[in-house]
């Protein structure tokens, strides 16, 4: 069986931890905390990054920083995992759900100023695969109406945005909006050991309550760096920070980010090479990367025609001993929120949720696996 995914070990790993471990600084912001920050800071060029014990996490510190108010409203794509939401709803916030665009599963950038109100405080665009949703058009709305932007970068390590405005420019995904959360879950790219996460903080303005959220409502972090004498409660906050074991694993992974990009690269390269002939008989369609975007390879997918295609497929596949799985329900749709929606409909949101599969895609997956199961695919629409 091959399954959809398959967390990587670099072999460096347990060596950290152990190391933590020894050092006898378990509970977090030890040696291995820092050094996993400062490498997003100084790689990437973040103002201020801070490990969280989830991508969830680091989303509900984003959404506090915002300092919502009952009736503020947050614009997020329906198409998303469902923390995306939730952390703003936990503030108080009423979630105004948008569509995504037809060419892939990211927020439809033109349809986002109709939904702008007085009442809108933040737009949250979520990177889908990695893919880089249009900054340019997103950031210009913010600035015209006063908006706070929060990137979910949960699939997006490693990729980038080129920017048109003005001279052009390559800028990592998650340093654009005022503030960003990444995932190390063990389904992403890299992993802290099964969860993880990152808030980045880029404007000026949050980066000392980022601190003191972060710290558990106190100004622990000042008082550590001799900034003052005492310290105590000052604010919210919660335990977002992870332990030492965790970012001792974390840091493993990230001293071997270029071999494991490579590697996924080669192999999401690979399907397209194999598939693009289906696709252009239109048998589904493959992944799109939009000239601003660069592909971080989180994500190999297939867009069938519909849903019963789409089932049938997959059954296909795992009758022949590959894990391929569908992704995300539509939010506004759901259970516990169709209610509360305003009734739109936002039919790409409702397009990817039933036609949309996801392809095995991890660093130990071999090339002559990627052939073979592009040779069932082959086979299939044969």
């Amino acid at each position: 069986m091959i399954n959809f995914n398959q967390p990587h070990l670099t072999g460096k790993e347990a060596h950290y931890m152990y190391e933590a471990v020894y050092a006898g600084k378990l509970s977090g912001n030890g040696k291995f905390t820092k050094a996993c920050q400062a490498w997003f800071e100084q790689h990437y060029g973040f103002r201020k990054a801070l490990l969280t014990t989830s991508g969830t996490d680091a989303l509900e510190m984003c959404a506090m920083l915002c300092d919502l108010k009952p009736g503020d409203e947050v614009i997020v794509p329906s198409y998303t995992f469902v923390s995306t939401a939730l952390a703003f709803l936990r503030e108080g916030a009423k979630v105004v759900f948008a569509d995504s665009m037809q060419r892939n599963p990211n927020i439809d950038a033109q349809t986002i100023e109709a939904l702008i109100t007085p009442h809108t405080k933040v737009i949250v665009p979520v990177h889908y695969a990695g893919v880089a949703c249009d900054m340019d058009a997103i950031m210009a709305l913010a600035e015209k109406y006063n908006l706070l932007v929060v990137e979910d970068a949960a699939q997006a390590i490693d990729s980038y945005y080129k920017s048109n405005t003005g001279k052009s420019t390559i800028r990592p995904l998650g340093s654009i909006g005022h503030l960003a959360a990444f995932s190390f879950h063990e389904t992403k790219n890299i992993t802290a050991g099964g969860e993880g996460g990152l808030l980045v903080v880029n404007d000026e303005r949050f980066v000392r309550r980022a601190e003191i959220l972060w710290e558990k409502g106190t100004n622990r972090a000042e008082f550590f760096r001799g900034e003052v004498n005492k310290y105590g409660w000052v604010d919210m906050g919660s335990s977002f920070l992870p332990s030492e074991v965790n970012a001792a694993f974390l840091y493993a992974q990230l001293e071997n980010l270029d071999a494991i990009q490579a590697k996924r690269k080669a192999l999401w390269n690979r399907y397209y090479q194999h598939l693009k002939p289906l696709a252009d008989k239109g048998c589904f369609t493959m992944p799109d990367i939009p000239e601003y975007a660069t592909n971080n390879a989180h994500m190999f997918y297939l867009v069938l025609p519909d849903l019963e295609q789409r089932t049938a497929l997959i059954k296909y596949l795992k009758e022949n001993g590959v894990g391929a799985v569908f992704h995300y329900l539509s939010l506004h749709s759901s259970e516990y929120y169709h209610a509360k929606h305003d009734g739109r409909a936002l039919p790409q949101c409702d397009r990817y949720a039933d036609c949309l599969v996801r392809l095995p895609l991890f660093f130990d997956l071999t090339i002559e696996q990627v052939d073979s199961i592009c040779d069932l695919l082959k086979t299939y629409y044969q």
